[in-house]
């Protein structure tokens, strides 16, 4: 009985194919690295968590105020209206829907005053399930936050 040349049993291959794939895993994962970018980290992110303070500052402010308001979307989701429960005038307010991963997929929606307390104005109907709301008014002085589940026709927003 002759002996096969190594190349020709199954063992050698078997064994250096472990090694082989994690090479070339890691030469993807070296390559995926180095040409994609990350949108989720921040260049700017001391700025950015000094601006929490701000943040914090004005949902104090309106919860100082007793700002609250109810949060109402037209049914095929292409209008909104804000009805505000306080003594706080503002001629707009800005609405901002935010969706939590995909910033291509938020907007912000200028309310104008068509009554006292109530604001209203047009919006992109949004594709997705979750969104982030923020109302504030024009001069950044105050603002509200929560969470809109897009099956639901809107939503309250207290300060915190």
């Amino acid at each position: 009985m002759t002996a096969n040349p190594w190349y020709r049993e199954p063992w050698p291959w078997l064994l250096m194919s472990g090694p082989a794939i994690v090479v070339v895993a890691g030469i993807i994962t070296t390559v995926l690295a180095v040409t994609s970018f990350d949108g989720m980290v921040a260049d700017d992110y001391y700025k950015q968590g000094l601006g929490v303070n701000r943040v914090l500052e004005r949902e104090a402010r309106a919860k100082s105020l007793g700002i609250a308001g109810l949060v109402q979307f037209s049914d095929d989701r292409r209008r909104v209206r804000v009805m505000l429960d306080s003594g706080e005038a503002a001629t707009t307010l800005r609405l901002t829907l935010s969706h939590p991963t995909l910033q291509g997929e938020d907007q912000s929606v200028e309310l104008a005053a068509t009554a006292p307390g109530v604001y209203e104005g047009a919006m992109r109907a949004p594709r997705h399930a979750r969104l982030r709301v923020r109302l504030e008014d024009s001069g950044g002085r105050w603002r509200l936050a929560g969470d809109w589940p897009t099956a639901e026709p809107g939503l309250r927003l207290d300060a915190r």
